[in-house]
């Protein structure tokens, strides 16, 4: 062999030595494995998974393949806090997503703010995330309680105006926000006139079910206000389904999910009211295509529709991909001024990323579960929403001018 050849094979076996072992470029994802909310949580493992083997088979993210490290947060602060630390100072992560209890997700963010690392909130509904909490480093990508109540309310002054409520709520951050929200938007402000009972969150019995629903049919009201989510929503409806309050009462679930759904089961779940920024069929009803194709690619790998928090989970590291490439840097600080205000469709009409809050502004959708028979015909037995109403995001967010006024009396600073 010619020297000429020796140094020419020495060349591309460097190059294909670099290509092997190209520096990743690591994300971390912090999610519930166990706990009240695991189901929401493995949703977006599933979702992340599907987005990271995209991209890396498309090239990487400026030729970077993408690594997902993950961690369980067990739906406790302390520990995604923990975990935010760990996946940036010992693994090395440029970002940190992830997140089902708001209060996982303010002292996630936190960590990361701390560590000059961007924070997506990937399933967190709680006004103060993007509200009293709210920082340069936090991005949410759902939508906020005031924004579900804005859109529920709509609905429910159309359909069950003049009725009583009662209000079971989670007693922590989330529970507390989306109750005050709907209240507002409802015109039930007036405890003594719709009533309500909080129960214990993380570890509420199902005693503590039994008991609030107890109250709720001794009371007058008509509209059930279920403000429980995940594990906690499921067994309050089952022992709901075994009292017959749901023959009783109109019941809404404000933040509804796939997961929560398919544990009740269609029987149940049958014409329950709630809220939600995405479903899987709402691509094929409006025509979104993307939305279609990441309904199908997922549904094909995992034998199972995605929900909102796998589409929220796949949605955060696709616009993270798209931020660093338009930035042409991991940089913290240009990565967020390339987020601010980027309007784009990903898998649904257009969404932004909000300058002033870092809020995602987008369409809320009212959802009412279908019949059984529906339900179960879909080739998953999972087609269980009617999207009965929506609301575009601008008009189901807060202004400006009613969020400077939540941080003024929060005693934050009007600007992040």
């Amino acid at each position: 062999m010619t020297l000429r050849k020796v140094l020419f094979s020495a060349c591309l076996l460097m190059l294909a030595s670099s290509t092997v072992y190209a520096e990743t470029l690591k994300i971390g994802l912090n999610y519930p494995q166990t706990g009240r909310y695991k189901d929401q949580g493995l949703q977006q493992r599933l979702g992340a998974f599907l987005a990271v083997d995209e991209i890396n088979k498309a090239g990487g993210v400026m030729g970077q393949p993408l690594e997902l490290v993950i961690r369980n947060t067990r739906g406790e602060p302390k520990q995604g806090a923990a975990n935010t630390a760990e996946l940036i100072d010992r693994e090395g992560a440029k970002m940190v997503f992830g997140g089902v209890s708001s209060a996982v997700a303010i002292a996630s963010g936190k960590a990361a703010r701390d560590r000059d690392t961007i924070y997506f909130g990937t399933l967190t509904y709680s006004n103060a995330t993007t509200g009293a909490e709210a920082h340069e480093y936090m991005f949410r990508e759902p939508y906020n309680a005031w924004m579900t109540a804005k859109a529920l309310s709509q609905y429910l002054s159309r359909n069950h105006a003049n009725e009583e409520y009662f209000y079971i709520t989670a007693d922590y951050t989330w529970g507390w926000s989306v109750e005050e929200s709907v209240r507002k938007f409802s015109g039930t402000e007036d405890t003594n006139a719709h009533q309500g009972v909080k129960t214990p969150f993380p570890r509420a019995l199902i005693s503590d079910f039994r008991g609030a629903l107890e109250q709720a049919m001794a009371s007058d009201a008509k509209v059930l206000m279920l403000v429980l989510f995940g594990d906690d929503m499921v067994r309050a409806l089952n022992v709901a389904y075994e009292m017959g309050v749901l023959d009783k009462m109109q019941v809404v679930v404000p933040n509804l999910t796939l997961g929560m759904a398919r544990q009740v089961g269609p029987t149940i779940m049958s014409g329950i009211v709630g809220a939600s920024p995405w479903v899987w069929n709402l691509p094929y009803e409006k025509n979104y295509a993307r939305g279609k194709e990441f309904v199908e690619a997922f549904s094909e790998r995992y034998e199972m529709r995605p929900s909102t928090s796998a589409a929220s989970a796949y949605s955060i590291i696709y616009q993270y991909k798209d931020a660093v490439e338009r930035a042409g840097t991991t940089d913290s600080k240009s990565v967020i001024r390339a987020l601010e205000g980027h309007r784009y469709s990903l898998l649904k009409d257009e969404q932004y990323w909000r300058e002033f809050d870092h809020q995602n502004v987008q369409t809320v959708h009212v959802v009412k579960i279908k019949d059984r028979n529906t339900i179960v015909a879909d080739e998953y037995s999972s087609d269980y929403f009617d999207i009965i109403d929506s609301m575009p995001g601008d008009e189901a967010a807060q202004t400006r001018e009613e969020w400077e006024a939540r941080r003024r009396e929060a005693g934050k600073p009007t600007s992040l």
